[in-house]
């Protein structure tokens, strides 16, 4: 597996420092985040030479937003311009693209699955050429209420998606914090995940029990190895379906400068968990 990391922690920073800091870091791989470092799609060529300029493998490109956005106009915007950036990923020869399904909260569930598969599909069938393959994060989104981004959503997805070149970039933080087990979810899409993100949470049990779910201030992201969950066993059960992606760190650990304080800090928090996953995988 490589590790590396998600521009978004730095989006403060240019990305020559950003991936300046990645190669002497001793990290293998990157995840550009469109909004920070890339901006439009005529300049995906060139942010993706610079990072392999550093010996840096371009796992992914992230472009944040909604694509199910309930305004027509800035939904048929978004669409046109992941289509645009979709091309230019392709042509780079970035291997993974991913987005964010979203929510249109005047419509149906059923309707939301429609329209985002209609999308999707018709994504991978204007990228054939470059095989390009395009991943959501399970990301819930600032309601808690994305589709896509539970067992049930993925199932929901997968149906109407059934191409190969649909899938996911896992991310257990999430599904702790919604009270999903991650390993029994991890378990039903290991067929479907093509990068992991590495984050954690940590839960205030207390805090949890005072407040309950719906409040804030009892669960926190955390850094790889700072949260609740076992990243020996998680990365075992990710190693024993075969996967050899990328393990790419999200940092918004507040510990550790995020989000957009102090830099050193932020770059303390991506060596040590580029540190911690290092030792897991080579005990594996």
């Amino acid at each position: 597996m490589k590790i590396g990391f998600y521009t978004s922690t730095f989006n403060d920073r240019p990305l020559e420092e950003v991936v300046d800091f990645a190669a002497a870091a001793g990290f293998d791989a990157i995840e550009i985040d469109v909004r920070g470092h890339i901006q439009s799609p005529e300049k995906v060529a060139a942010a993706v030479a610079l990072a392999r300029g550093r010996n840096l493998f371009v796992s992914s490109v992230a472009y944040f937003g909604n694509q199910l956005d309930p305004d027509p106009s800035k939904r048929a915007e978004l669409h046109a311009m992941t289509a645009e950036f979709a091309q230019a990923i392709g042509e780079a020869g970035v291997p993974i693209f991913v987005i964010f399904p979203g929510r249109d909260d005047t419509a149906s569930d059923a309707e939301n699955y429609d329209a985002f598969a209609e999308h999707a599909n018709g994504l991978i069938a204007a990228t054939r050429s470059s095989g390009l393959i395009f991943a959501i994060e399970n990301w819930p989104g600032p309601h808690d209420n994305f589709v896509g981004t539970t067992p049930s959503g993925w199932r929901e997805l997968f149906d109407r998606i059934p191409d190969r070149r649909f899938g996911l970039e896992f991310d257990p933080s999430h599904l702790i914090r919604i009270g999903i087990d991650p390993y029994k979810a991890l378990e039903e899409v290991l067929d479907r995940v093509v990068i992991l993100h590495a984050k954690d949470t940590a839960i205030d049990a207390a805090a949890q029990q005072a407040v309950g779910y719906h409040c804030k201030g009892w669960w926190q992201y955390k850094l790889p190895g700072k949260g609740v969950l076992d990243w020996p066993r998680f990365l075992r059960q990710a190693r024993a379906a075969n996967f050899d992606g990328t393990l790419s760190i999200e940092h918004e650990d507040a510990a550790y400068g995020w989000p957009g304080k102090d830099l050193e800090a932020r770059r303390e928090g991506e060596r040590q968990g580029l540190a911690y996953l290092r030792g897991v995988i080579g005990a594996l």
